[in-house]
């Protein structure tokens, strides 16, 4: 038996209760004064001490608020006290009727090399689809809300898309290129996929958190992202802001983005059938 989708009056609980959430993960945050003890988790990516601090403490208020929910942090750990919510696998998270799911700090290496660009994303979905997000990105002061048909904010202010129709004067963002197992394969796709948009876009730009990618669109201050990834806590906040603001959200080869697909593209309405035509032919 599942459970049915949240209506209006539950996203907007469950909305608040996010930006608590994420609110305290802030705060924690910015009581680290830094990133503490830095470990390797594969060849080149790294998780903070505070990633793990940031993620447990997001978790003890979801936990106490929200008890009919399941949780997927980026850092996979154990159960920090008899009460807390269960922890599920992304391979589990299409399948969770009211799942979180916390990317403590996106743009992990830009925080532990002290560059601003790094944010606390947190998203409520319903069998894979986001219907509530939050993502704050501390150094700006912005915090990006949204609820499935509720419409995007930063700061409580609405905000929409860029209605780019020139890809020549677009700014597009792209993702980090890839680290750890099979990063080669991984990266000649996306070396092909920048090669393709050097000479047909105005600026190419590389944020390093994902979150901030999709957010960014969702604001109006570039035109389009591209994720050759999608994994849930890089995506699935970003992916609901994006669409609520009026980006059209798929993946690279131009259909409609799930929890399950492969990859992610965010973009104004005008340029995104344009983009795709670049991006699902290089590999």
């Amino acid at each position: 038996m599942t459970s049915p989708t949240p209506d209006r009056a539950q996203l907007d609980r469950y909305q608040q209760i996010a930006l608590q959430a994420v609110s305290i993960g802030t705060r924690t945050l910015a009581d680290a004064h830094g990133p503490g003890r830095i470990t390797d988790k594969t060849d080149r990516d790294i998780v903070t001490e505070t990633d793990f601090h940031v993620q447990q403490a997001v978790m003890r208020h979801l936990s106490a608020a929200t008890p009919e929910t399941v949780f997927l942090g980026e850092e996979q750990t154990g159960q920090i006290a008899d009460d807390a919510l269960p922890q599920i696998t992304p391979a589990e998270f299409s399948d969770a009727p009211l799942a979180w799911v916390l990317d403590p700090i996106d743009g992990t290496s830009n925080y532990a090399h002290g560059i601003p660009l790094h944010a606390v994303s947190l998203a409520l979905a319903c069998f894979g689809e986001p219907a509530v997000a939050v993502t704050a990105i501390p150094a700006l002061n912005s915090t990006y809300h949204a609820t499935r048909g509720g419409g995007a904010f930063c700061n409580s202010q609405p905000t929409r898309v860029r209605n780019t129709t020139d890809l020549r004067k677009a700014i597009v963002s792209i993702n980090d290129y890839a680290t750890g197992d099979n990063a080669e394969t991984k990266n000649r796709r996306r070396l092909a996929i920048t090669a393709a948009l050097i000479p047909a876009v105005e600026r190419i730009r590389m944020f390093g958190a994902a979150t901030i990618d999709l957010a960014f669109v969702a604001a109006g201050l570039t035109d389009a992202a591209i994720l050759d990834t999608n994994k849930p806590w890089d995506t699935a906040a970003g992916v609901l802001l994006a669409r609520e603001a009026g980006a059209t959200v798929t993946d690279l080869s131009g259909h409609p983005h799930t929890a399950t697909g492969a990859s992610t593209l965010a973009a104004a309405p005008a340029i995104a059938a344009q983009l795709t035509q670049l991006t699902a032919q290089p590999r």
